[in-house]
């Protein structure tokens, strides 16, 4: 058996160097020792380690019952917590621990080496139970998805009703016809069509999994993303009579994922990109500015002068309907290929992107000031604002959007101390 890789997750810095020394001496590999649950997640896509051993009271951002959730549940990895005696009971009652995944600080080498060794059995023994029970489920559930069986040559023998369903052919219909003719399938990612997969299994003699991004065009010419697998059918002799493609219609996740990713990055009240896809808009234009010595960008620090006011008088919901409409506003001034985000409260920033030098974007935040003097009438008051608005851009060869966000922002409190409803250049 190869050494199992263990990543460690410890801030007490003379707490994880004893613990990796431990650890390489009880014949384990110790991939890397990260000090804060901000790193972990990245280490762990990296390394893939078997086992990560982690004190599940981190300071930061992300906590240690953050990350050991990411970890057990996106990752599939075995965890075990290094906890003081102080914290064991409280951890218990929130059953954030479970017998043989924690080991209490100060702790033998020892005890640690049975803790590690019962959390990976446990683990082993829970995964190979877990794929029998997915490969008995997958038996009794496999009429509950789309099911087809073609003979050896590909044409349909039999398809199930969800398979009518989803690909709009009744089985009367489709029964002898090539699984092509029924089954139409795309490549999304290359956008190709999908041969006959059942040959190919057939020929193959082994499971063929669907692509990632599948999709299959229904009788009436509908787009449905689909997933699974097509197999091989052996009889007893283990000759190959045909192949069985079982499929399920994944609309609803991608729907899911589509907006999971879009709450990750749009403010969910303006619709606006938010801080992170700024950022990383941001991040590229200062890639894109190092290749390229004539490539020139600007940055707008927006806030807004008397939002407090308004919220106080007013009230939030028509707050949050001005920031709305400031929105709007903020986006009609600028290009299609600039991106205005919020930053957070009545914080808003602008990238404009090929710019011939600061003028363009002077310009722009002239432009937006002249839009936000304009009143605006909500359940009929009528508001007004002003914005201070900072500017910064890459005369000075930025290397880090954070930087250059700080000068865009020590610009706009300039503007806020020359009087407001104005701008200033970094």
């Amino acid at each position: 058996m190869f050494p199992r890789k263990i990543l460690v997750v410890e801030d007490e810095k003379t707490l994880a160097s004893n613990i990796k020394k431990i650890l390489q001496k009880l014949g384990y590999i110790v991939s890397e020792i990260t000090e804060s649950g901000e790193e972990v997640i990245k280490k762990v896509a990296e390394i893939q380690p078997n086992l990560v051993l982690i004190d599940i009271c981190l300071a930061g951002e992300i906590n240690g019952v953050e990350v050991v959730d990411i970890i057990e549940n996106d990752f599939q990895i075995p965890v075990v917590h290094i906890i003081n005696r102080s914290e064991y009971k409280v951890l218990q009652k929130k059953q954030l621990i479970q017998p043989f995944n924690y080991i209490i600080k100060p702790f033998l080498k020892s005890d640690l080496h049975f803790v590690i060794e019962m959390t990976l059995y446990k683990y082993q023994s829970e995964k190979t139970l877990q794929e029998e029970k997915q490969r008995l489920t997958a038996i009794i559930n496999s009429m509950g998805r789309a099911v087809i069986v073609t003979y050896a040559n590909g044409s349909i023998q039999m398809m199930n009703p969800t398979a009518e369903i989803i690909t709009g052919w009744k089985q009367s219909e489709a029964l002898g016809k090539d699984l092509v003719e029924v089954v139409s399938l795309v490549d999304k990612d290359v956008g190709e069509a999908i041969e006959n997969l059942a040959v190919d299994v057939i020929e193959a003699g082994e499971i063929f999994n669907l692509p990632e991004n599948c999709t299959l065009i229904s009788k009436d010419g509908k787009k449905i993303p689909i997933e699974d697998n097509v197999a091989p059918i052996r009889d007893r002799d283990g000759n190959i009579t045909g192949a069985v493609l079982v499929f399920q219609d994944i609309t609803k996740r991608k729907e899911t994922e589509a907006q999971l990713i879009r709450n990750a990055f749009y403010d969910g009240l303006t619709e606006l990109p938010n801080r992170i896809l700024f950022l990383d808009r941001l991040k590229q234009a200062i890639e894109r500015s190092k290749r390229k010595s004539d490539y020139y960008f600007g940055v707008l620090f927006l806030d807004l002068d008397n939002f407090k006011e308004i919220n106080d008088r007013f009230g939030h919901g028509i707050g949050d309907d001005f920031l709305v409409a400031i929105a709007r506003r903020l986006e009609s001034c600028i290009r299609s290929g600039d991106t205005v985000a919020r930053f957070g409260g009545d914080e808003f920033t602008v990238l404009l992107e090929d710019i011939r030098d600061v003028t363009d974007a002077t310009n722009v935040a002239r432009r937006i000031q002249d839009s936000l003097r304009l009143p605006l009438n909500l359940e009929g008051n009528q508001l007004e604002t002003t914005a201070s608005i900072g500017i910064a851009w890459n005369r000075y060869s930025y290397e880090e959007p954070a930087t250059l966000l700080r000068d865009a922002d020590t610009a706009m409190y300039r503007a806020k101390r020359q009087g407001k409803a104005t701008y200033s250049i970094f």
